[in-house]
């Protein structure tokens, strides 16, 4: 499997797009920002329906609230911020205001992971996927492409209870064409003996190089696409994993709590695995151009292909 790396787009730009495609044809879609309608793309629906779009300011506890309460009435609130204030800085709101009645508000949160990039630690969201997950009642979804993220947002608009979906600041690489359509199931896009390489997100493009280097050297790499975190495809997962009986979890986020805890909680219970994370080692993150962030923290295909030889080799 190969993707053109050269040719990238803003899944952000996708996002805002999709928004004002549903807008179109859902009268009960609104959308609400904090102060950051540019960033997260928001802006696009603002300008089409200035009448379903608030911006909420710099108060995004008050953003989630408002939600809640417009999902009360019958309308689909779509908020959007950072992910570090989409999830930290209202997470009491998330929990008891939305998650615990099950009101319908879809939170989708840019500037996920490292590659926020030059903003560093205070802005880069590490442990969001973490938060979400683990209150009842929400939907976890990581998009890859922006094929993928316009397919999650018309799913999210479509079905009933929270849901939060991360995507990320960087432009990405298209992976999937136009017949994708977004479920619940896990993707396998390449069969392997040797590894299984478990991953979501920006990080699947770097997966797919990945691959493709392991190749080069005799290693058979499967790769598992999981874009919905929660609740997960546990049957896809024993299914392909007993094929390598060797895990190897990739994700711009925490190694703790997110992708890879959530497959090593299911194999543990349900088929004893070995389980390798790759992510940010429950550390926070730093300031720094976003491509030398991925290098220095080993997300890159060429790192990853490094790190995954190196395990092969003290596992066997």
């Amino acid at each position: 499997m190969n993707i053109d790396r050269t040719k990238t787009k803003s899944i952000r730009a996708a996002y805002g797009k999709a928004l004002v495609e549903l807008g179109k044809i859902n009268e009960n879609i609104v959308v609400l920002d904090a102060d950051l309608a540019c960033s997260t793309q928001t802006a696009m629906f603002g300008k089409e329906f200035p009448e379903r779009f608030f911006n909420m300011g710099i108060a995004e506890q008050d953003m989630m609230t408002t939600a809640a309460g417009l999902a009360s009435q019958g309308k689909i609130p779509f908020a959007s911020t950072f992910a570090m204030f989409a999830t930290g800085r209202t997470y009491d709101q998330i929990r008891n205001s939305i998650c615990y009645p099950q009101f319908n508000v879809k939170i989708v949160a840019t500037h996920g992971g490292i590659t926020v990039g030059e903003d560093g630690a205070s802005h880069q969201a590490l442990e969001d996927v973490a938060l979400m997950r683990n209150l009842p009642n929400m939907t976890v979804i990581v998009p890859a492409d922006c094929k993928e993220c316009e397919e999650a947002i018309k799913y999210a608009a479509s079905h009933q209870g929270p849901m939060y979906i991360r995507i990320a600041r960087t432009n990405v690489p298209d992976i999937f064409d136009e017949n994708y359509k977004f479920d619940l199931k896990a993707k396998v896009l390449r069969q392997g003996k040797d590894v299984t390489i478990v991953t979501n997100g920006e990080t699947l493009a770097e997966v797919i190089e990945c691959a493709n280097i392991l190749e080069s050297s005799g290693i058979e790499a499967q790769i598992l696409h999981i874009p919905v975190v929660k609740p997960l495809d546990n049957d896809t997962i024993l299914e392909q994993v007993k094929k390598t009986n060797f895990v190897v979890t990739v994700e711009n986020h925490s190694i703790i709590g997110g992708l890879g805890s959530a497959l090593s909680e299911v194999l543990s219970e349900n088929m004893p695995t070995f389980v390798y994370r790759i992510g940010i080692n429950d550390e926070f993150g730093q300031s720094g151009e976003q491509r030398q962030l991925m290098e220095f923290y080993g997300l890159t295909a060429e790192k990853l292909a490094q790190k995954i030889e190196k395990k092969l080799r003290e596992i066997k």
